[in-house]
């Protein structure tokens, strides 16, 4: 069984784009929180994240993984797939 992926993003912002593509190249399925003027998506994934209001903003089974650095680093470091297969 997959992850549960989801990542808060805004349409335009190369993180965003950068974190998609890694996610997009493992092949993995997530749910998008596009938050382009949502203010009560904002709101939530601040609440989610304890504090940072930059995006993206990824959790993978409900655990709050970071950003486009964080995740970029976590698969470097071979955290990623595992993460990804947990399920």
């Amino acid at each position: 069984m997959a992850a549960n992926v989801e990542i808060y993003t805004w349409s335009t912002c190369p993180f965003c784009i950068r974190a998609k593509a890694l996610l997009d190249r493992k092949g993995v399925e997530y749910t998008e929180y596009c938050l382009d003027g949502d203010n009560a998506g904002r709101a939530k994934m601040v609440e989610r994240t304890g504090g940072p209001k930059s995006v993206p903003q990824i959790f993978i089974d409900d655990k709050y993984i970071g950003g486009c650095d964080d995740i970029h680093a976590l698969d470097r470091q071979g955290g990623l797939d595992p993460l990804l297969q947990a399920g």
